[in-house]
């Protein structure tokens, strides 16, 4: 596979990867060793970043979408991320607060639909 698929299994930011990784294709069988058996390089990229934006949301508790709406289009660090947490900005509580309602909706209608036997 090639390397943006390897980093997205991995939930790593490509471009911080070291230059060899991006420059590969990647065996299943590496990925699962990858996964299993990190080197240092991808255990400090994991802990510290910069990490993409499906992991940036994750953190944050809110969308990829809801990012983008708010104007963060650039990996962050962990300490970052930390920092905004700490400090939650206007756009962030918002955004959270859409997260938030848009999963109960999703619960909601899978518990209808659950209930009705689909």
């Amino acid at each position: 596979m090639k390397a943006s698929t390897a980093a997205a299994k991995l939930e790593i930011y490509l471009p911080a990867a070291p230059e060899e990784f991006q420059a590969s294709t990647v065996t299943r069988e590496e990925l699962a060793a990858l996964q299993q058996d990190p080197p240092p390089w991808l255990v400090d990229l994991r802990r510290n970043g910069p990490h993409p934006r499906s992991v940036v949301a994750a953190r944050l508790r809110v969308s990829t979408s809801g990012l983008a709406r708010a104007g963060v289009t650039e990996a962050l660090t962990t300490a970052e991320i930390e920092a905004l947490q700490a400090a939650p900005p206007a756009w962030l509580l918002r955004e959270r607060r859409v997260f938030k309602e848009v999963r109960a909706e999703e619960q909601r209608l899978r518990e209808r639909d659950a209930a009705q036997g689909g």
